[in-house]
């Protein structure tokens, strides 16, 4: 029997876990004599209930083994304190592999930590890079990427990053995107959310914003200028706004109205995805909602720099923007005319990502 643990730590880590539990589940109940005994350990990283638990009960994951809770803090201050729980974790039950899953703050320091207890790491969508040391996500990709044993990743693209860093081939499987499993896998379950009716919701009569990255809501100017500007260009459509809680601490401080943005706090992923599927377009800074767009087919335009998932854009609906205001009018413009490039989907984002991961651990 394998001991496994798999680690969560924040909302993007839910979506890409999920699929992996339930293909183990169903490893299991066809073969009793070789189960994998695995252990979830949430971080805490996300602690809000909209933000994490609401994704436990939609994606039907089951209750954590263990909760590290950590909490908020800095970066430093949650990197140790997901160290030392950690630790102790491992220490009470040692596994033979640490799955870790994305490039939040808990991915880099459960990585880390199982390594110095000579725990073998495998990196879920390990190899990929956007090029902008200035984002944490990156630092925390680049460090997981280096220690790590296994690599399973969602694009070409990605295994050439891992074997431009020495890393062996085969240590490297290209098995497609858990994120996908999860989507796809609940589709039929999306329902509208209750703002839905409230406010006069149709398919493609409305477009769907969220923001969160520090370049575009930490500046209060900057976060004024960019919501003033997409208010003011996007015709008669309303923008649905779920609001992260670190945009809506500098939102609040505005004190203004924008007459075209609603804004919502932060969603459950069930409806927070019925209202992408029925979008006109949207209007993000995340990365892993233009992986859901591309496969959806719906418009989508990313207010940054660099992407760490360029099949979304060379393949996909997305469009890399930029961060300058200037530079969103016209894609605005597109967007409301519908006037947008159509995607396709990129190799193996085809639900199926999750039970290849399992079939990879049992022969590793």
């Amino acid at each position: 029997m394998q001991k496994i643990d798999i680690i969560a730590g924040a909302r993007p880590n839910f979506m890409k876990i999920g699929p992996i539990i339930h293909a183990i589940h169903r490893w299991n109940e066809g073969h009793p004599d070789k189960e994998i005994d695995y252990r979830l350990i949430h971080t805490g990283q996300h602690y809000d209930k909209k933000m994490s638990e609401d994704f436990f009960d939609q994606l039907n994951i089951p209750k954590p083994d263990i909760n590290l809770g950590v909490g908020s803090g800095t970066q430093a201050t949650q990197t140790g304190n997901i160290m030392l729980r950690y630790e102790e974790a491992i220490r009470d039950r040692k596994p033979e592999l640490c799955i870790v899953v994305g490039d939040v703050t808990s991915t880099m320091a459960c990585a880390i930590t199982a390594k110095k207890e000579w725990v073998k790491v495998a990196h879920v969508e390990g190899g990929i890079r956007s090029g902008d040391e200035m984002m944490p996500e990156e630092i925390n990709r680049m460090v997981t990427d280096s220690i790590s044993d296994y690599f399973f990743t969602t694009s070409t693209l990605a295994n050439e990053n891992l074997k431009n860093l020495g890393h062996k081939e085969e240590k490297i499987f290209f098995v497609g995107n858990t994120m996908i499993d999860s989507l796809l896998g609940n589709m039929e379950k999306m329902s509208p959310p209750s703002l839905w009716d409230a406010e006069k919701l149709k398919k493609g009569n409305y477009l769907v914003m969220t923001l969160h990255r520090p370049s575009n809501v930490d500046g209060y100017e900057n976060l004024r200028e960019l919501l003033s500007l997409i208010n003011d260009n996007v015709g008669d459509r309303k923008v649905i706004f779920p609001m992260h809680p670190r945009t809506k601490k500098m939102f609040d401080q505005l004190d203004i109205k924008f007459d075209k943005l609603v804004i919502a706090g932060p969603m459950p992923y069930l409806q927070f995805n019925y209202l992408v599927k029925n979008a006109a377009g949207v209007i993000t800074d995340s990365g892993g909602i233009t992986e859901e767009t591309t496969v959806m087919n719906v418009p989508c335009m990313t207010l940054r720099n660099s992407t760490e998932r360029p099949e979304t854009v060379t393949m996909g609906t997305n469009e890399i923007v930029g961060t300058d205001p200037n530079n969103i009018v016209p894609y605005l413009q597109k967007l409301v005319k519908g006037d947008w490039k159509t995607g396709s989907i990129p190799d193996l984002w085809d639900g199926k990502t999750a039970d290849r991961i399992v079939k990879i651990l049992i022969d590793l």
